[in-house]
């Protein structure tokens, strides 16, 4: 667990990456990060969203195999007359399986709600430590938390969205980010051939601001709204440390959604 300890103001920048004036910062930034909390908070969101799955009843019985039987040298499996293959047992080729995955089974992992909102406080921590967000491997030089102002979210277009980027020393970061690669596996066949790099994540606001449109085309470049923010967006993966960008008003939504929740 890490102990955050944490300046009362936060610069503001402007578009161009300049000091406009100092802040003071939400208490909900002083929580201490627990990688705990945060890795099972994780694991109940991602796992709210799979589907059951299960196996067809008669997979590896349509077959007419069954047991020669015994004094004849062989394997008492059932076989297919005339090959001899054997078939239907688990233990043979194209049988069935011996225990497989049923619709039955819980796949969901259960929190409190309670544990789940210090989950994302302590992940929102997580995002002011540069130490943790280095070690998640973003490349980023400048001071944390990184506050803009509310400008940004009047950003339409991609270009303008990634220069202002650049001019907040992202430019390594984004090159990053942009990087994918080749999924290992069976995956490849199912529409999901590539892994990409998580970049960084813009917190906003408002969800209907235009920079949510912006943002769709720059590679690991993710927008949320400060309501909907959650374990999911702030430590992809379950691990904590996310470069994130605010906005000024979204510092004062998180306080008032946290609110009550950090003296």
């Amino acid at each position: 667990m890490y102990t955050i300890l944490l300046e009362k103001t936060a610069k503001v920048l402007d578009l161009s990456g300049n000091k406009v004036k100092d802040i003071q910062l939400p208490s909900i930034f002083s929580y201490p990060v627990r990688k705990d909390l945060i890795r099972r908070a994780f694991h109940s969101s991602f796992t709210q969203g799979l589907q059951p799955k299960g196996r067809d009843p008669m997979a590896g019985k349509r077959t007419t195999a069954k047991s020669f039987g015994i004094n004849l040298g062989l394997a008492r499996v059932p076989r297919i007359r005339g090959a001899g293959e054997g078939a239907l047992a688990p233990n043979t080729v194209g049988g069935r399986a011996a225990f497989p995955p049923s619709t039955r089974e819980r796949i969901k992992e259960e929190i409190n709600e309670k544990e789940k909102r210090l989950a994302v406080l302590s992940a929102l921590a997580s995002t002011t430590v540069k130490q943790i967000v280095t070690e998640r491997g973003h490349r980023f030089n400048g001071d944390l938390p990184l506050v803009i102002v509310d400008e940004l979210g009047g950003v339409k277009k991609t270009s303008e969205l990634q220069e202002i980027l650049v001019k907040l020393g992202l430019e390594e970061e984004l090159e990053r980010a942009s990087y994918k690669r080749i999924r290992a596996g069976k995956g490849k066949m199912r529409g999901r051939r590539y892994k990409r790099t998580v970049g960084p994540l813009l917190v906003v606001h408002d969800a209907k601001l235009p920079v949510v449109e912006a943002a769709l085309n720059l590679p690991g470049v993710d927008v949320v709204s400060a309501k909907d923010v959650s374990v999911i967006h702030l430590a992809p993966g379950g691990h904590p440390g996310r470069l994130v960008i605010y906005t000024e008003s979204a510092l004062k939504v998180l306080q008032d959604r946290f609110k009550g929740l950090v003296k």
